[in-house]
């Protein structure tokens, strides 16, 4: 009777309170039906003749921590992300949370606006001034964001393994209502040996870091004695690989760095420096012809940059092989040519496209999955017939897109489409290109509206602060040259 009346009164109290109050008054309801359950569990438990024998204690503890985390008792389906780039972190902060309990599981615990990661490798941008705490956005609950991997899911049960990034060893199942895989994709190396050995790749604040010592590193000990002019010329000739925007752009920073700050702190080494962009075709594919012309034209004007059109066969400690045999020493190899998929999504027992991407169908549901309740997005997937660029762009749309998909009646949802906004390219010495579908920019007003763009997409006010905080400091103080 007691809790007969424990319930009309949370029922009283929903009829008079916000919703916040009615949120709340649920939460509590489910938290005493969780504790009836457990203290059954546990009285039954307790009766049987082997109760006290350790393994039936292992048991018992982890049916009461799967009472506590599987279906929600507060009639909200439970919705599980996996991953935290670009179309994740678009669902979590799109999805109305009143409908649903959202549990994140990534290895990472923030988004990166990967934009401006190469700002970040010459010391333009620091690293956290483009990283936003995912737990920013809210949980209904501290353990609803999970620092672990995925490894495997299991469709027929509607439950996702996982293993602890912080504890290995640690591995459990989380099950789930909804399930949206946006776990992203790796560089693609194409099998070139040595690359995963020597090679810098640039996806991630960690690889950033790694370049920025690398360079430091190899600046400053070509100037300490011992060390050979033909070693000192190796050290400090960095090799690009890959004529996409990444590849370009971190040239394009790399270049504004050697020309303001070496110049004026290295001026030893300045002299030697060397920057070579290697790429197959032409650079900047996915431009109009004429941006790509223009773009190759500034490159081609810098004395100590060089564009090369070749491929990679190898890579070593100290140098690149070219596919006509040459051999070019070099102190440092940044790789940016491509996407490859993830080890766990390769795993996954799902259909996929040719490249190893996920298929879904025009709504974002994965094909073959009856339940229609695993969605996938982003760099991971693709849609059936209609092949989408693996951006940022298509990926944060496809998240806001599913986010509002999730909160509405199946009948009323259209199938996702995607029109890009436009395309931006930094190309150095305050210029870039840009190119939408009506206009097209290059020179300063178009490096103008590149930051103005960015800096109106970054995720928090606390970044749309410190980015340009950092960009004026850079400006009239020189980038920070610390190695730490």
């Amino acid at each position: 009777m007691a809790l007969i009346g424990m319930r009309n009164m949370v029922h009283i109290g929903e009829k008079s309170h916000s919703h916040v109050s009615q949120i709340c008054n649920r939460d509590i309801w489910g938290f005493i039906t969780r504790a009836i359950c457990r203290r059954s569990l546990f009285c039954h438990a307790n009766r049987s003749p082997g109760f006290k024998s350790p393994t039936c204690q292992a048991e018992l503890r982890v049916l009461i921590r799967q009472s506590s985390t599987g279906a929600s008792n507060t009639g909200r389906q439970k919705l599980v992300i996996l991953g935290t780039g670009w179309a994740s972190y678009s669902v979590l902060k799109s999805i109305d949370k009143s409908k649903y309990d959202v549990i994140v599981v990534s290895p990472r615990n923030h988004f990166l606006f990967t934009p401006l990661l190469c700002s970040t490798t010459v010391g333009t941008l620091e690293f956290r001034s483009i990283i936003e705490p995912v737990r920013n956005t809210g949980f209904r609950k501290t353990d609803h964001f999970h620092l672990s991997s995925a490894t495997s899911v299991d469709p027929v049960n509607k439950e996702v393994l996982c293993t602890s990034v912080l504890k290995p060893d640690l591995v459990y199942k989380l099950s789930y209502d909804k399930l949206v895989i946006g776990v992203g994709a790796l560089s693609n190396t194409f099998g070139v040996p040595g690359v995963e050995e020597h090679a810098f790749f640039l996806k991630e604040v960690a690889d950033a870091r790694a370049i920025r010592n690398r360079i430091l590193h190899n600046f400053e000990l070509a100037i300490q004695p011992g060390i050979s002019p033909e070693a000192t010329k190796a050290l400090l000739h960095i090799v690009i690989v890959g004529g996409g925007p990444t590849g370009v752009e971190f040239g394009a920073e790399l270049y504004d760095f050697v020309e303001q700050d070496v110049s004026r702190l290295y001026k030893q080494d300045f002299r030697d420096v060397r920057v070579t962009l290697i790429e197959s075709n032409k650079i900047l594919g996915a431009f109009d012809k004429r941006l790509q012309n223009y773009a190759e034209k500034k490159i081609k004007q810098r004395e100590k940059f060089q564009l090369l059109q070749s491929s990679v066969t190898e890579v070593k400690e100290d140098s690149v092989t070219l596919s006509d045999g040459t051999v070019v020493p070099c102190g440092l190899v940044v790789w940016s040519t491509g996407l490859s998929s993830r080890p766990f999504t390769k795993q996954l027992d799902l259909p996929k496209n040719g490249r190893g991407q996920i298929l879904t169908d025009s709504y974002l549901h994965v094909l073959g999955d009856k339940s229609k309740s695993i969605y996938a997005i982003g760099d991971c997937a693709d849609v059936e017939d209609f092949t989408l660029p693996c951006t940022a762009q298509v990926a944060e749309r496809q998240g806001r897109y599913l986010a509002k998909c999730l909160c509405m009646d199946a009948k009323e949802i259209e199938p996702f489409k995607f029109k890009s906004m436009g395309m931006l390219a930094y190309i150095g010495r305050y210029e870039a290109i840009t190119e939408m579908s009506e206009i097209k920019l290059q020179g300063v007003p178009s490096w103008f509206l590149w930051r103005s763009a960015y800096l109106t997409r970054l995720g928090s006010w606390r970044l749309r602060m410190q980015v340009p905080i950092d960009w004026l400091k850079t400006l009239i103080y020189g980038r920070d040259i610390s190695r730490f």
